[in-house]
């Protein structure tokens, strides 16, 4: 484990290597090694950390309403930003006050790509007096008593610019343990292009690939995406969304694609099976492990595909694999954070689902955010009541 000190250049070859490459030995070098510069991004972090309302969530994906996905691109176009589980209320002094509630996603409009809170709101629904998520599921597969935790999402040029955001569908199954819970349904929540927060009109789409399977062990689709296209600003575009998709108690990454025009006919999707890009979903292939349920993936200057993510899901570690291309092979895991630090007030925090965002990023540099939790939730919230937001780092990528 290497610990984090700021300003540290680093040059890291890490000392193990993915089982899923074979390329020739050069290749393997680079996809192996990175020199940067770590450094905490106070700005960005401070951009959550409010008082009143909106003061808590985790999740965070960014899109930005042109569709741009290129680094920076927030600075030319508003930023839709969604959260998952959010909480709503008001502290004064260091105390949580009575009242305060959790609705289970919210979203914020961020302008000019500027971490003030002047240029950020957020929004929520509000139903007969009360709050009220804005995205909840109501697709032919759901069931009583589901929710939305929302992934990773992408403007989509090819209809019509709409918003398409991935959906979990989520059900409790016990109050009495920390992760009483189980994704029983993915989905696709379409926003329409120019649809006002928080979002009264949109459409839902069960995706159906291991529907009525054990989600957990055999899969899910929409941790991150990467959109390949030109309309989307990237480099080497071929014309396809990369889905990338995360299962099993190894934290295995699986991965789909399909050209944006067909993104609900799910009959065009296909699945890298080890070797190509294969039809059939069963011959889905594990590409890498070790990653989390979020992630993020972000072209570096120098050509490499960085995708940045959780250690083993939730650790003490933001870590990162190099691919030559979007979709493998992936190097060695490399560890660029520990996020002990924020993590030293109580013994039940944790932190988990890191990822980078390409549009809040520079073009040499990858900020990327980190969520907080604790395993004793609504004891820590009133003890810590600024626990539960992104925190953010900067990765700076040197010669």
């Amino acid at each position: 484990m290497r610990l984090f000190i700021p300003g540290l250049i680093v040059t890291l070859l890490a000392a193990s290597c993915s089982h899923d490459r074979n390329v020739p030995s050069a290749t393997t070098a680079s996809l192996d090694s990175l020199h940067f510069m770590t450094e905490e991004a106070p700005e960005w972090s401070d951009l959550l950390k409010r008082r009143s309302g909106w003061f808590g969530g985790d999740g965070i994906f960014a899109a930005t309403s042109d569709g741009i996905e290129t680094p920076g691109a927030s600075k030319n176009s508003e930023t839709t930003i969604w959260f998952s589980d959010t909480m709503l209320g008001d502290i004064v002094g260091d105390s949580l006050k009575p009242g305060y509630e959790m609705i289970h996603n919210s979203a914020a409009l961020l302008k000019d790509g500027v971490p003030d809170s002047d240029h950020i709101h957020f929004y929520w629904k509000t139903e007969a007096n009360k709050n009220a998520a804005p995205f909840r599921p109501a697709t032919p597969a759901t069931q009583k008593d589901e929710y939305y935790w929302l992934g990773d999402g992408f403007v989509d040029h090819q209809k019509n610019k709409d918003l398409y955001i991935f959906g979990y569908r989520v059900k409790n199954i016990s109050d009495s343990v920390a992760f009483g819970f189980k994704v029983v349904g993915n989905t696709l929540v379409i926003v329409p292009a120019g649809g006002q927060a928080p979002y009264p009109d949109y459409r839902q789409v069960d995706i159906p690939f291991f529907s009525g399977k054990d989600m957990d062990s055999i899969g899910s689709f929409g941790a991150g995406i990467y959109v390949n296209t030109t309309e989307a600003g990237a480099r080497n575009p071929d014309g396809y969304v990369y889905i990338y998709g995360v299962r099993g108690k190894k934290k295995e990454l699986i991965i789909a694609r399909v050209e944006p025009s067909d993104i609900e006919n799910f009959a065009k999707w296909t699945f890298w099976d080890g070797h190509g890009w294969n039809s059939d979903v069963s011959k889905i292939a594990t590409v890498t492990d070790r990653v989390s349920n979020e992630l993020g993936v972000m072209q570096l200057k120098d050509g490499r595909y960085a995708m940045v993510f959780q250690r083993d899901g939730w650790s003490n570690n933001v870590a990162l694999r190099l691919s030559p291309t979007p979709y493998g092979p992936f190097g060695a895991l490399i560890n660029l954070y520990d996020c002990s630090k924020a993590l030293a007030a109580s013994k039940n925090l944790f932190a988990y689902n890191a990822k980078v965002h390409p549009v809040l990023s520079a073009p040499d540099e990858l900020l990327i955010s980190y969520n907080v939790n604790s395993l004793d939730f609504f004891k820590d919230i009133k003890l810590f009541p600024d626990l539960y937001r992104p925190r953010f780092i900067r990765v700076k990528i040197l010669p």
